[in-house]
C-alpha cells in the first residue's frame, strides 16, 4: 500500500475551482516593445479562461487598478476575478505557484511549495516568486507543505492515477539538487504529491530555459494516454531528441500495469530570433492548458501546423472546446500558456 495514499495529485483535466496566473510587469524582462502587448496577450488569455471558470491574478496591489483596465479593455468578466496582493518577480505561475493536492484525510486542498531558485539561479531576484506558493496557500486557506527539493511544476506531469513523469535534466541538474541521487528524487515525489510511479525522461527541447521542462514535452490527456512532442525534419536539433523520448515512452505503464498510448503532436516549424538571448525559441504544441470545458493552445501562426495540432487536440478532447491562442510574443521569454498558469482542484 502506499505510504502516501491518503494524497491525491489530481489530473488536469479534473474539475478545477479556478485558474492562477501572476501579472508581467517587469520593463527589464521582456523586450521593451513587448510589454504592453504582453500584459494584452495576458489579459486575453485570462478572459478566455474566464468564460470557462474563476481566474486568480498573483500581483502588486500597485497593479491592481492597471490591471483591471487592461482586463476590461479585453471584454473580461471581472466578476470572474480575484487579484490577490502577492507581488511577483517574473510571470510563471506553474513554476513558482503551489502544485495542489488533495488531502483525502482531512478534506483539505494541500499545497505543495518546491523550493524556487529560476531554473538553476538563471534569472535573478527570484525572492518574491520563492514566496507565491505560500501566499497561494494562505489565500486559499490550503495545507502547506514546503518541500526541500528545487523544482518546479513545469517539471512534473500526472495523470491523477499515480503516475507521474519528469526529466532528469531538470529535477537531477546540480543547479537545483546537487547533493540528490535519483532514488532521493523519487521518494520525495511520493512524499509531496502521493504518487506511486516515476517515468523519467532525458531531456528537453532546444532553447528552453529550464533545462527541459516536461510540459513542453509529454503531456497526459488521459489516464493511459499521452501525446508527445515530435520533430520530423532530421536534421533540427529537437530530432534524436524527441525521437529517443518516443523509444523511452514504449515502456510507460499506468499504475495498474497498463500500457499507456502515445499520440505523436508535431513540433511547430522553428522560431528563430536575432539580439536575443535565445536563438531558437522553444515553441511546442505540448504547452497547452486543460480547464474546465475547455484546452487553451499555443500557436504561432503557421497555419497548416497550427491547424494540424489543434486538429490532434481535438480528437484527445472531444468534449472541450480546443482554443488556439498566438503565443509569439510570450514564447519570447522561454514559455507559453501552461508556463504562465497554474490549475487549482476541486476540493
Amino acid at each position: 500500500m502506499p505510504e502516501h495514499q491518503h494524497l491525491h495529485w489530481p489530473a488536469e483535466w479534473e474539475q478545477q475551482d479556478a485558474v492562477w496566473f501572476s501579472w508581467p510587469h517587469r520593463q527589464d524582462t521582456w523586450p521593451a516593445e513587448k510589454l504592453t502587448q504582453i500584459q494584452r496577450q495576458f489579459a486575453h488569455i485570462i478572459s478566455t479562461c474566464a468564460r470557462f471558470q474563476p481566474v486568480h491574478i498573483n500581483a502588486a496591489e500597485s497593479l491592481h487598478s492597471s490591471i483591471r483596465k487592461t482586463l476590461t479593455q479585453s471584454h473580461c468578466e471581472l466578476d470572474h476575478i480575484t487579484l490577490y496582493p502577492h507581488a511577483t518577480n517574473d510571470v510563471w505561475c506553474r513554476d513558482h505557484g503551489a502544485s495542489i493536492t488533495i488531502n483525502k484525510s482531512s478534506n483539505k486542498l494541500r499545497a505543495v511549495d518546491w523550493h524556487f531558485n529560476a531554473w538553476g539561479g538563471k534569472f535573478p531576484p527570484w525572492d518574491l516568486d520563492d514566496q507565491i506558493a505560500a501566499q497561494m496557500a494562505t489565500a486559499l486557506g490550503a495545507e502547506q507543505y514546503r518541500s526541500p527539493l528545487y523544482l518546479e511544476g513545469g517539471a512534473i506531469e500526472g495523470n491523477g492515477a499515480g503516475t507521474l513523469i519528469t526529466t532528469e535534466a531538470v529535477a537531477l541538474n546540480t543547479n537545483r539538487n546537487p547533493e540528490w541521487t535519483k532514488s532521493d528524487v523519487e521518494t520525495e515525489l511520493r512524499k509531496a504529491l502521493g504518487v506511486q510511479d516515476i517515468f523519467w525522461l532525458p531531456s528537453g527541447i532546444e532553447g528552453d530555459d529550464t533545462d527541459g521542462h516536461i510540459d513542453d514535452l509529454t503531456r497526459f490527456v488521459q489516464e493511459d494516454a499521452i501525446v508527445s512532442a515530435v520533430e520530423t525534419n532530421s536534421k533540427d536539433a529537437n530530432y534524436h531528441t524527441l525521437q529517443r523520448n518516443l523509444e523511452i515512452l514504449q515502456d510507460l505503464k499506468t499504475t495498474r500495469g497498463s500500457n499507456v498510448e502515445t499520440i505523436e503532436l508535431p513540433m511547430p516549424e522553428p522560431l528563430r530570433t536575432k539580439g536575443w538571448r535565445l536563438e531558437t525559441l522553444p515553441a511546442s504544441y505540448a504547452n497547452f492548458l486543460i480547464i474546465n470545458g475547455a484546452v487553451l493552445v499555443p500557436t504561432f501562426n503557421q497555419t497548416k501546423n497550427d491547424d494540424h495540432a489543434l486538429g490532434i487536440l481535438r480528437e484527445c478532447f472531444p468534449k472541450r472546446e480546443v482554443i488556439g491562442i498566438d503565443c509569439r510574443d510570450i514564447v519570447w521569454e522561454g514559455g507559453a500558456i501552461h508556463c504562465i498558469s497554474q490549475q487549482q482542484p476541486v476540493l
